[in-house]
């Protein structure tokens, strides 16, 4: 019988530690390889770990919750199958035991390679492996006898959807008429997309569905989404009735201790590094987005983006990669060289958007690749993958690299403006606030308009005065007057 120790492997991303979140197997379990055999939170994201070996567990040598450098064992597997697993890869009968990724158990100089991976290197990404969500617990409720029954009503057709950041707006109901440059905004703003069944759920349990994250195939707020709402605010309703301690325990008994860990830990250190090592300088820019917003109207009628979620985002997402070509040093990072007092500014003449997202796990801030070859349509389908990914928690370590400028949407939390840090190894960062109706002054009459406001935040040592105002002042242009996109 042999004995196989399995390291706790790099995923590919140069990280040295992570945490064992939970063990998917138990002494005594048969697995076979690429079997998930355990969830590890790392840096960036949760991972599952597939095992290397096929055989029967022997040993976990790795608690839960600990957090352990790479390359510690953290499972032992005998060769000895127990039960009949079924293998994820096909080998020979006699074929040798080889590990998926990291040396041999014997540490020969020989590389392994990645079963079923035609030769690629044993540090290539895990196979089968990838993030996972928390899970949020529910509280035993008592439903309403409505909403009980809803819950098994059949289904029909949605009615016309509404985007997360349009939401954000507080913008008035569909029918409104709300004067432009060419004439009248009318009816900026359709109802979220939900079946009426969904719509009396919402009603009966007051959940208000524009707070509701919508995961349908066709952006639609379904049942399972009101069910996880549910239990999220459930969940947070138990925490604040118990959060205060007892009167009468000394204070020191009633401070909860939280370590710092995982993606917290290293969104903390990036934050620190970034705010002490860039001088920031940050500046703000009202903006009349209401053509922005009839933009967007259009885009949601339009067949070519049929199904496609389409927000202000989008075209601020357009603006930036559109301002970014007219004032280079913004798409740029800033690079120390360690052998000398010297420093060099690097110029990328291509676009990874960041785009920050709060997920369950805490900030991240992966980016769409090469943002400026794409179209319009394949920027919102990148816009509407990426936001799904995050909010599932399987966003990876990989697209979370090479940034190059990021946004955050603010604005979705119905925050107007806001002095962002700078995501490290960039120069500047735009925040986009919510966009609400406010009075204007437009030809000398004050009217009602859509307006935002756009933050930014620069790293002082490559990016100037003249130069923070001129990329500012572009994409204002744009959000003012999208037309200038077809030049």
């Amino acid at each position: 019988m042999t004995l196989n120790k399995f390291n706790l492997p790099d995923v590919g991303e140069g990280l040295t530690e992570a945490e064992i979140v939970s063990w998917k197997v138990k002494p005594g379990d048969a697995v076979a390889i690429n079997d998930v055999i355990c969830e590890i939170e790392t840096a960036k994201s949760i991972v599952e770990l597939p095992s290397p070996f096929a055989g029967t567990v022997s040993e976990l040598l790795v608690a839960e919750g600990v957090t352990v450098d790479v390359g510690t064992a953290i499972i032992s597997v005998s060769d000895e199958v127990s039960g009949d697993p079924t293998p994820a890869d096909v080998r020979a009968p006699d074929a040798p035991v080889q590990p998926l990724y990291g040396k041999l158990p014997e540490d020969t100089a020989e590389e392994p390679t990645a079963a079923g991976s035609g030769g690629a290197p044993a540090n290539a990404p895990l196979v089968g492996s990838g993030p996972k969500a928390d899970a949020v617990k529910r509280r035993p409720r008592k439903n309403s006898p409505a909403a009980a029954v809803t819950l098994n009503a059949p289904e029909v057709e949605p009615v016309q959807p509404r985007t997360p950041a349009e939401v954000s707006a507080n913008e008035p109901a569909a029918g409104d008429n709300r004067p432009t440059l060419g004439g009248t905004i009318t009816g900026l703003v359709n109802r979220v997309l939900a079946k009426p069944p969904v719509r009396k759920i919402a009603r009966d349990l007051g959940i208000d569905l524009a707070d509701v994250v919508a995961t349908g195939s066709r952006g639609e707020v379904t049942r399972e989404d009101l069910v996880s709402y549910q239990s999220q605010r459930d969940a947070e309703l138990d925490k604040a009735d118990g959060f205060w301690g007892k009167a009468g325990k000394p204070q020191d008994q009633r401070v909860e201790r939280i370590p710092v860990k995982g993606v917290r830990k290293a969104t903390a250190k990036a934050m620190v590094e970034s705010a002490f090592a860039a001088p920031h300088v940050s500046i703000f820019v009202d903006v009349d987005a209401s053509r922005t917003m009839e933009f967007v109207k259009r885009l949601k009628a339009s067949r070519d983006f049929e199904g496609i979620k389409v927000s202000p985002l989008l075209i601020l997402a357009k603006a930036v990669i559109w301002a970014a070509a007219r004032n280079p040093s913004v798409n740029a990072s800033w690079v120390d060289n360690e052998d000398s007092d010297t420093a060099e500014i690097h110029v990328k003449h291509f676009m990874n958007l960041g785009i920050a997202a709060a997920t369950p796990r805490g900030l991240m801030v992966p980016n769409i690749k090469n943002a400026q070859d794409l179209s319009l349509k394949e920027l919102a389908l990148a816009l509407n993958n990426l936001a799904t990914t995050a909010r599932a928690g399987k966003t990876q370590p990989a697209q979370m690299q090479g940034g190059t400028l990021t946004v955050t949407n603010i604005g979705a939390l119905g925050i107007d403006t806001g002095t962002p840090i700078i995501n490290p190894g960039e120069v500047a960062i735009v925040a986009f606030g919510t966009i609400k109706q406010k009075p204007w002054v437009l030809d000398g009459e004050v009217i009602p308009r859509w307006i935002t406001t756009l933050g930014g935040s620069f790293d002082h040592r490559v990016v100037d005065g003249d130069l923070s105002a001129r990329f500012m002042a572009d994409v204002a242009a744009i959000l003012e007057e999208p037309a200038l996109l077809l030049d």
